[in-house]
């Protein structure tokens, strides 16, 4: 690698993650060497255009691990495997075997009917704020932006209310990684079997049996991690874009308007999101097909390519001069990723109408809700990979919940 690797870890990723990303262009351009923890290397694709072109090119920047270069220097409890540990998943398959699930795992999300989606987030939305709403605040993280996304893609899967809370625990806490997370792993594997097993037996009008019924011909062994994939694609990223676009709207006169019901500045607010504070920052990855020059760098066959989408949304050339794209009203953000490992459009409306729905319904249920600490007190996620604030405690009015007689 050229001059010296930027560690990929550390305080500043939490604290000034814009300020980060500017000396890193300053001094190695649009794509940086990187060591992540164990000092395990890779190349982060900060600039815009840069990425672009590595997003649409599968032929040179190819999705299967099974082609690191770097297997040898990772240890077998470095805390980032599962990112780049080989499943047979949609997100780690390739040319025609990838069209297959992508087709499939579209096909199963777009038969969701997206007035009763939106209908149902309502309801799982005013059963939330039910919770908290009677006492004077709340920390809207634990309370209401980590539970409703997972509740919803629950209720998608054809849960009930209690196997949709006990998934959706089990998810959370997977994702947090903490001490529970392998035991909370292995529960959603074996709830995700069970499901599979009785949707096979029992099709309902649900995202499972639509994906089990697909032509694609999926195996109950392959449905299990696709399902889980869905799963935790869906609910963090949206958990951590609903949280963030209030910590917006609370922080930023600009969006006052919206608690008072201007519900288009809440469309606003959340795209302004998708630019500068994006919930997926950097996502793994991409690995080189064969030696190529990008950005001014050599990358190496089977070196790792991390996609910096948070750089990349960053990026001077496309924010700021004549070819400026990152207006708030702009979709030209790589938030969704790009290219034929995309989020699939059904998922970005699926997630939308979550995120939407979540802001409007909790604005018009507590009026008056505000941030419960100064700005500058607010603590972010201390993760380069994910952006969303650690937590986000709130005051309102106490009001009547609506589920009560």
């Amino acid at each position: 690698m050229s001059g010296c690797p930027v560690q990929l870890h550390g305080p500043r990723f939490q604290t000034d993650p814009g300020g980060l990303y500017e000396q890193m262009r300053t001094e190695h351009g649009p794509v940086v060497p990187v060591t992540m923890e164990g000092d395990v290397p890779a190349w982060l694709v900060i600039g815009y255009r840069e990425l672009h072109h590595v997003l649409n090119s599968p032929s040179v920047y190819a999705r299967s691990s099974r082609r690191w270069n770097a297997w040898d220097l990772v240890p077998e409890d470095w805390p980032l495997l599962p990112m780049v540990m080989q499943l047979p998943t949609v997100l780690h398959s390739e040319g025609d075997e990838h069209r297959r699930r992508a087709g499939a795992v579209s096909d199963a999300l777009s038969g969701t009917d997206l007035h009763e989606l939106r209908a149902t987030t309502v309801r799982m939305a005013d059963r939330l704020i039910d919770s908290f709403c009677g006492s004077t605040g709340t920390d809207l993280r634990t309370s209401y932006t980590a539970r409703l996304p997972a509740l919803v893609l629950s209720w998608m899967y054809g849960l009930d209310a209690v196997r949709g809370d006990h998934l959706a625990d089990n998810m959370n806490k997977m994702i947090d990684g903490g001490a529970d997370a392998m035991a909370a792993q292995q529960a959603l594997m074996a709830a995700m079997g069970e499901l599979v097993a009785e949707r096979r037996a029992a099709p309902g009008p649900d995202v499972v049996s639509r994906l089990l019924a697909h032509p694609a011909g999926y195996t109950d062994e392959e449905a299990v991690p696709e399902l889980i994939v869905l799963l935790g694609g869906g609910n963090q990223p949206t958990a951590e874009w609903l949280g963030n676009a209030l910590r917006l709207m609370f922080t930023d006169d600009r969006f006052g308007a919206s608690i008072a019901g201007a519900r288009n500045s809440v469309q606003e607010a959340l795209n302004e999101v998708l630019w500068e504070d994006t919930p997926t920052q950097i996502h793994a990855g991409r690995f080189a097909v064969h030696d190529v020059e990008l950005g001014g760098q050599l990358i190496r066959q089977g070196d790792l390519v991390l996609l910096g989408l948070s750089g990349a949304n960053r990026d001077p050339l496309v924010r700021s001069g004549a070819d400026r794209v990152g207006d708030r009203g702009s979709q030209a953000h790589l938030s969704f990723s790009h290219g034929p490992h995309q989020c699939p459009y059904p998922a970005r409306e699926i997630a939308e109408i979550i995120a939407v729905t979540g802001v409007e319904v909790l604005v018009d249920r507590l009026p008056d809700i505000e941030l419960d600490l100064p700005q500058t007190e607010l603590r972010w996620r201390p993760s380069p990979w994910v952006r969303g604030v650690a937590s986000l405690p709130v005051t309102f009015t106490p009001t009547e919940p609506i589920g009560a007689p």
